[in-house]
């Protein structure tokens, strides 16, 4: 709690160390694991020692239809010395960010609970040649890994869930799966996966299992993926990358969800598009609705109503605290859709996260920064 208001923190991550990989890793595909020897070590203005796994290269013998697969992330991709940080990171960094270290930063900056997502599993799982068998492995093995990292304090470590988007029919396994762990949620890169859209055919049975066992997806992007992302064919700096995919690939992705009848077969599914800021929505339904005013007739038969309201039935998006906007957002798309996340470790995470988002307080009513503090991230993950 901080300032009188509690704190579901629905967007942290854990920092998987490199060489759990290998411990978890089934034996069939433990050759796969990334190599320790790759290991990098950074030094940055805010974090005196800092871990980059899976980098410059990070499979040993993952050769994927014929071609080696690397990662090339420059120093200070994952850092910047401007923002302030917490008094102990070096020393959570230097314990390679376990379980105690995430439960000591939660409680630094006021979080009562967190959804923690990956970090170098964003990556893993976004090779769109990694073959499904392979993708399934890592799947399984990081699921099991979360659940030992979450059980050091299961009352406010809650894991979500990674599922491979190379198989399809593994989808709704692991879903099954990651349900009997008592895990509330999901997440789903927003690009397409070997062609397929959110919105494809053979994704209708993970949108219905999700449905029926009340499972939330969470869409997080990640910069410099083997997957198609918006303004990969154009940019190439982290800089460019970075700003272009996070809105952009959420945009597609609500679209193909909306476009695709995934909202309208599913009434009670739960989508929340993470790490992206809230300034793109409005612009975006506003255009959706205009679109959907003028050419209905194309689409009638997967959307039977306005796209705007299907956001406002189903959808949750998270805010960053700087943005500048947040009155205006809550007056157009409502206040009960918006949610907050840290984004610890990463770069869009201080120190003063948490104090910038109670800070809130000046523009926002009390009773709608509770809400997007901690009763509507616990209305998204069922909690």
């Amino acid at each position: 709690m901080l300032q009188g208001y509690k704190i579901l923190d629905a967007d942290s991550h854990v920092m998987e160390p490199n060489e759990m990989w290998e411990e978890y890793l089934e034996p069939a595909f433990k050759s796969f694991a990334p190599q320790k020897e790759h290991r990098a070590i950074v030094e940055t203005p805010s974090r005196q020692v800092f871990e980059i796994d899976l980098f410059e290269p990070p499979f040993k013998n993952l050769t994927v239809s014929g071609e080696k697969i690397y990662y090339n992330i420059p120093e200070g991709a994952w850092t910047e010395g401007s923002k302030k940080d917490l008094p102990n990171a070096a020393l959570y960094a230097a314990r390679g960010y376990d379980s105690e270290s995430q439960v000591e930063a939660m409680k630094q900056l006021g979080v009562d609970l967190a959804f923690l997502y990956p970090t170098t599993g964003l990556w893993l799982l976004a090779i769109d040649k990694m073959e499904p068998q392979v993708a399934g492995a890592f799947t399984r093995a990081y699921n099991n890994w979360l659940r030992d990292f979450c059980s050091y304090d299961p009352a406010l470590l809650n894991g979500v869930g990674a599922i491979n988007m190379h198989d399809p029919v593994e989808m709704v396994t692991e879903l099954r799966r990651i349900a009997s762990f008592d895990w509330r949620a999901v997440f789903l890169r927003p690009n397409p996966v070997k062609g397929r859209l959110l919105s494809h055919p053979d994704y209708e049975p993970f949108w219905t299992e999700c449905e029926e066992l009340n499972i939330a997806v969470g869409l997080h992007e990640g910069t410099h993926s083997h997957l198609p992302t918006v303004g990969s064919d154009r940019f190439h700096s982290r800089f460019a990358m970075h700003a272009c995919s996070h809105p952009m690939e959420h945009m597609m992705a609500l679209l193909a969800l909306i476009e695709g009848g995934v909202l309208e077969r599913h009434p009670n599914l739960k989508v929340a598009f993470l790490e992206s800021g809230c300034g793109w929505l409005p612009y975006w339904l506003w255009r959706l609705d205009e679109e959907y005013k003028n050419l209905y007739w194309e689409v009638k038969d997967n959307v039977k109503m306005k796209p705007s309201e299907y956001f406002q039935r189903q959808c949750f998006i998270s805010v960053e605290p700087s943005e500048p906007y947040l009155p205006e957002i809550t007056q157009y798309i409502g206040e009960d859709n918006l949610i907050f996340g840290t984004d610890y470790p990463h770069i869009d995470y201080s120190s003063d996260i948490t104090l910038e988002a109670v800070s809130w307080e000046g523009r926002l009513a009390k009773e709608i920064l509770q809400k997007i503090l901690w009763d509507n991230p616990r209305r998204f993950y069922g909690i």
